[in-house]
């Protein structure tokens, strides 16, 4: 079993980690549920006590076209995906070119814009089930709005074909992004509750430009927490808290994390960035 040593202020979005040993899976052999699979760590903010890291080898980073059926492995980045997709005029990843990440986080997460998601065209993936290569059909997965059931490795995702990549629809993600700050961050904060916005919520209890240490909720949209200057995890986590608690108090809404919180504090059942009233 291989490892490599990551350094996650480097590595990570949004720029707050230190240096951790992370086992490299080659194939099934190497899998243990007790690891947590990292992708590209674009939504992924790690404290200095986390859970045992696992990564994909490279060997998962390619793109096949057989027939009608597009198979993508899960370390492939995104930005690889849009190029291929463009080139070969396949339409319906015209999205993804705006979602960072690679396409194992992007089905583990049901990553997409509004009602573009990747579980639309989704066909199957590969995974490990103990030592052993399996496939799971889109229907045997649970999946809704930035949610799956998913706590296996994606090695390997197969998707529909369809013709005629969409210059039109680029422009539009693009426009969606628009308000979106630059700079280090994990993306979206939380996701947004049913019928309403945790920017709106955020902002309307003032926490919109809330600053504390090098860590803020941004003045551009205030559902990002963006790294100003040298933020540490402690300084994420106190924001994050402070939004979830505030904005319970006044509307009676839990704020749910969108954002991964890798330690082992703050992971699991009684993890104090879970909704207490839910429990």
């Amino acid at each position: 079993m291989n490892f490599k040593q990551v350094d996650f202020s480097k590595l990570s979005s949004i720029r707050i980690g230190s240096t951790f040993d992370v086992t490299i899976l080659e194939d099934c052999s190497d899998y243990n549920k007790v690891f947590y699979l990292l992708g590209a760590c674009n939504n992924t903010l790690i404290g200095s006590q986390p859970p045992p890291l696992m990564m994909l080898s490279k060997k998962f980073d390619y793109i096949k076209l057989e027939g009608n059926t597009l198979k993508i492995g899960g370390a492939t980045p995104s930005g690889k995906i849009a190029s291929f997709c463009k080139k070969h005029d396949i339409a319906n990843f015209e999205f993804v070119s705006h979602l960072p990440g690679k396409l194992g986080g992007l089905v583990y997460m049901n990553a997409g814009l509004k009602e573009y998601e990747i579980f639309n065209h989704l066909i199957s993936i590969s995974t490990c089930q103990e030592e052993s290569l399996i496939e799971l059909s889109k229907e045997e997965i649970e999946y809704g709005y930035r949610y799956t059931n998913i706590d296996f490795p994606v090695l390997e995702a197969s998707f529909e074909v369809a013709c005629g990549f969409d210059e039109t629809k680029v422009e539009m993600f693009k426009k969606m992004r628009s308000n979106q700050p630059n700079g280090a961050s994990a993306g979206s904060c939380f996701k947004n509750p049913v019928g309403d916005y945790a920017g709106r919520l955020i902002e309307a209890v003032g926490l919109k430009g809330k600053r504390v240490g090098g860590m803020e909720f941004s003045n551009q949209h205030a559902n990002f927490l963006v790294n100003c200057e040298n933020g540490t995890f402690d300084d994420a986590l106190f924001l994050i808290q402070e939004a979830q608690r505030e904005v319970y108090k006044e509307f009676k809404i839990w704020l749910e994390c969108e954002i991964v919180v890798l330690d082992e504090r703050f992971m699991g059942e009684n993890s104090p960035l879970l909704n207490p009233h839910s429990k």
